[in-house]
């Protein structure tokens, strides 16, 4: 099952998930970019985005406006739908509408792979950027071990490049794939400092020394965070 969480409220770029992007709501465009794959549901906190998902034939739960991540209110998503426990859930973000279907593909394949292993408690992919973009707080870096597994987000660049010579750096994308007891189990936990940090919500099965699996993706994809980031899609779109 491929869960969308739908926030109304975000302090950064409020009601963006029903920003308009070639006459459809865009939370509405990427539950149709990945609704082949898998059954599609979207979580949110809003009445109108609820009319909206019902209005264009996507099944949409409404849940509760005081969740402080997306994870969390997929899982009450998760509760609400009575889903069980070895059932995969691929968390994509609203502001992904021009996100491929192999992308989520490739995450479920992961997701189903390791849904075994209870060390495992996420799995997700990157997408391989320059230097110069990595620059961009809004693009989120992992590095990741040889086994491929995460050892850390964040905003700022990593690795440092200290003799200017690097320019493989890894561009993470915020797709998630659980089982939902490995979701059950990231809900438990407590918020950690390093996600307080960094407002990464992943650091927090990190922090805890849980794995996150990561596979390289190639994607044209891209998020939308800002105004400019919109006025790129609405651009985009149009192509």
């Amino acid at each position: 099952m491929i869960i969308i969480p739908a926030r109304i409220g975000s302090s950064r770029f409020p009601n963006k998930v029903l920003a308009d992007i070639g006459g459809m709501p865009m939370v509405i465009r990427t539950a149709k970019a990945v609704e082949a794959i898998d059954r599609v549901v979207i979580a949110t906190d809003s009445e109108e985005v609820l009319q909206i998902a019902t209005e264009h034939g996507i099944q949409a739960v409404l849940t509760s406006s005081s969740h402080q991540s997306g994870t969390d209110r997929i899982y009450e998503a998760a509760q609400k739908l009575d889903l069980a426990e070895d059932e995969i859930i691929i968390n994509v973000q609203a502001d992904e509408p021009f996100i491929e279907s192999n992308v989520v593909r490739a995450i479920y394949d992961l997701t189903k792979k390791n849904s075994g292993d209870g060390s495992i408690m996420m799995n997700s992919c990157y997408k391989l950027i320059s230097n110069p973009e990595a620059d961009d707080p809004n693009i989120v870096k992992v590095v990741t071990s040889s086994d491929t597994h995460a050892l850390y987000f964040s905003r700022a660049k990593i690795p440092y490049p200290r003799d200017h010579h690097f320019n493989t750096y890894k561009g993470h994308l915020g797709i998630y794939g659980f089982t939902v007891k490995s979701l059950q189990n990231f809900c438990t936990l407590s918020p950690a400092p390093l996600e307080e940090i960094e407002k990464l919500e992943q650091l927090r099965a990190l922090y805890y020394g849980y794995k996150i699996a990561m596979t390289e993706v190639k994607t044209e994809s891209f998020g939308i965070d800002t105004v400019e980031d919109l006025e790129k899609a609405i651009k985009h779109h149009r192509l």
